[in-house]
C-alpha cells in the first residue's frame, strides 16, 4: 500500500461517494475505484459496504481509516521535519574545536546559533588535534577546526575552507617589553613563555628563526590545550604567551627580530565517507566568514 491509497481511502471516507471523491482528488472514477480495490485486497477485507449511491464504511474498514489517518498525518509532520533540518532551523551538529580555533570561534559559533538557529543543537567538544580526530572517527563528532599543520596524512579524511591565520609573540599593554621596538628571542627568554601543544611544523619554523633555544620543549614554560587560560595568564602576568593574533586583540603584538613570519592554517575537517547534514554545511560557511573577517 502507498500513502497516496491511504489518501484515497481517507476522502472516500469523508464524502462517502466515488464520484464525488474522484471529482475532489483529480482523478477519474475507474482509477479510484482500482486504487480502493488494491487497497482491500492487500488487507483482505472489505473496507466499504456499497449501498446503492453510497458507501458506508465497514467496522474493519473504520479502524483502517482512524490507523491511515495517523499515518498520512506522520507522513505529513516528517515532510515538515525535513524542510526544517534542511533549512537548518534544527537539528543537530557537534563540531570539535582545537585550542586556537576555540579561542576564536567558540563564543561566535554560540552566538550565532542562539540567534538564527534557536531550535537547533550543537554540541563543541575541545581537545587536542589527536584526541579530536579519534572522536570524528567514532562519529562521536561531524567536524572539526584545527589548525591542519598538526593533523596527520590520511587519506579518509577531507580537509576544507583553509584560511591562514597569524601568529605572534604577545604581552600585556604594561609589560616591560611591550614599548620595545625590536624583541630579540633572548629577551622573550627573560619572562615565562605560554603556548598551546606546538606542531612540528612550528617548532621547525622557530628554529629556524631563532636557533635551538627557541625549540617549544626548551622555549615554553606554560602549556595547555586551553589557549584562553593561557591569554588570561599574559593578561595578568609578565608571561608572553605565542598564539595566533587574532586570539587577543587586546594584547600587545612584540616586534621581533627576525620577524617570526608564522601563520596558523585553520581547516573544516571532515570524514570522506559521510554526508554533511545541513546544519553543518552552515555552520562551515560561518567559520570560513569568521576567519576571512579583517
Amino acid at each position: 500500500m502507498t500513502l497516496v491509497q491511504l489518501k484515497h481511502l481517507i476522502e472516500l471516507a469523508r464524502q462517502g461517494s466515488f464520484s464525488k471523491t474522484a471529482d475532489k482528488l483529480h482523478l477519474t472514477q475507474p482509477a479510484l475505484s482500482r486504487s480502493i480495490k488494491s487497497l482491500e485486497d492487500e488487507l483482505g477485507q472489505p473496507l466499504f459496504d456499497r449501498i446503492g449511491r453510497k458507501n458506508e464504511l465497514t467496522a474493519f474498514g473504520l479502524h483502517i481509516v482512524q490507523h491511515a489517518q495517523g499515518l498520512v498525518e506522520g507522513a505529513h509532520e516528517l515532510r515538515q521535519t525535513g524542510q526544517r533540518l534542511l533549512t537548518g532551523e534544527i537539528g543537530q551538529v557537534r563540531i570539535g574545536l582545537g585550542s586556537g580555533p576555540g579561542a576564536l570561534l567558540m563564543t561566535p559559533l554560540l552566538m550565532h546559533m542562539a540567534r538564527e538557529h534557536p531550535k537547533a543543537h550543537i554540541d563543541i567538544s575541545r581537545g587536542s588535534t589527536e584526541l579530536l580526530m579519534q572522536s570524528l572517527r567514532e562519529r562521536h563528532l561531524d567536524a572539526l577546526v584545527i589548525d591542519i599543520r598538526s593533523l596527520k596524512p590520511a587519506t579518509d579524511v577531507k580537509v576544507e575552507c583553509v584560511q591562514e591565520i597569524d601568529g605572534a609573540f604577545m604581552c600585556r599593554k604594561g609589560h616591560p617589553l611591550a614599548k620595545r621596538r625590536k624583541v630579540t628571542l633572548d629577551m622573550v627568554c627573560d619572562y615565562p613563555v605560554a603556548s598551546t601543544p606546538l606542531s612540528d611544523e612550528v617548532a621547525r619554523i622557530l628554529m629556524e628563526r631563532y636557533g635551538p633555544a627557541a625549540h617549544p620543549d626548551a622555549l615554553v614554560n606554560l602549556r595547555c590545550e586551553e589557549i584562553s587560560s593561557l591569554l588570561d595568564v599574559a593578561r595578568h602576568s609578565d608571561a608572553v604567551v605565542l598564539a595566533i593574533r587574532a586570539a587577543a586583540p587586546d594584547l600587545v603584538e612584540l616586534p621581533m627580530v627576525p620577524a617570526l613570519n608564522a601563520k596558523a592554517r585553520f581547516g573544516w575537517v571532515t570524514m570522506k565517507s559521510r554526508t554533511e547534514s545541513p546544519l553543518s554545511a552552515k555552520l562551515k560557511h560561518l567559520f570560513q566568514d569568521l576567519v576571512q573577517a579583517p
